[in-house]
């Protein structure tokens, strides 16, 4: 009787969230990520592909945070948006997604740390992160206080991102994360952008959140927005994690 391969298992998980804000863990989580099939937090592309695609432009030069093995970059370049860079934490990732799409010589890949991107301001039409905030924010205790720290490093991304958007440019963020939990990030008026949200997914949805450089803010946002300028609950470390449909954490990121 012949015997079939098994199916790959899925990497060790850390004992704590705290875990996932080492690179080591990734490094090696991400070992065979050029043999393995991508993880995509939230669906993949044709999941919200009608809702965001009217964002988007051929010629846009986009940016993808946070890519980790998921086949999102390869599936914009494939819906007709070739002009993709994706930055990973994860050196190993990023090499092994270079090996996986070397046949796509349009889709860059590099290493890089979301909190300060190595690009010139204004380099980019388009941002998008699929599941990055959240990850930041899954070592967070209380999912309505969050810590100045967490709340420090949110800021962090989102400035770097308002930097390397041109006027007129988008940010497109996917999460799971409802409003009450994350617009207030979103709402500050520092970051010179417009505000809109809106949902997909049958059964379970999640969010996406538009914004767009040159925009403003309304007068609501803004209160929520400088709510969370004086935060109360105690500090804890910010998380870097990558994409997984299948991680225990999920349960506790609705930040």
């Amino acid at each position: 009787m012949a015997s079939s391969a098994a199916p790959p298992s899925l990497p060790e998980l850390p004992e704590q969230n705290g875990g996932y804000c080492e690179v080591q863990y990734w490094d090696q989580r991400y070992q065979d990520a050029a043999d393995c099939a991508p993880y995509e937090w939230f669906g993949d592309f044709s999941s919200f592909r009608a809702i965001v695609e009217p964002e988007l432009r051929p010629e846009d030069r986009i940016l993808v945070l946070g890519c980790g093995n998921s086949a999102l970059s390869y599936e914009l370049y494939l819906g007709g948006f070739p002009d993709v860079t994706s930055v990973d934490y994860s050196s190993v990732v990023v090499a092994a997604m270079r090996v996986r799409y070397a046949h796509v010589p349009s889709l860059r890949w590099e290493t890089m740390d979301v909190r300060a991107l190595g690009f010139p301001s204004g380099s980019f039409n388009v941002v998008l992160e699929k599941g990055v905030l959240d990850a930041l924010l899954a070592g967070e205790r209380d999912p309505w206080t969050v810590s100045p720290e967490a709340a420090h490093t949110v800021d962090q991304v989102l400035s770097e991102v308002s930097r390397v958007l041109v006027p007129g440019g988008r940010f497109i963020s996917l999460t799971s994360a409802a409003p009450h939990f994350r617009s207030r990030h979103y709402a500050q008026t520092g970051y010179g952008w417009s505000l809109r949200h809106a949902t997909y997914g049958s059964g379970f949805h999640f969010h996406l959140y538009f914004m767009h450089k040159g925009g403003e803010l309304s007068v609501a946002q803004m209160a929520l927005g400088a709510k969370l300028l004086a935060p109360t609950s105690p500090a804890t470390s910010p998380c870097f994690l990558q994409d997984s449909a299948h991680e225990d954490f999920l349960s506790a990121i609705q930040l």
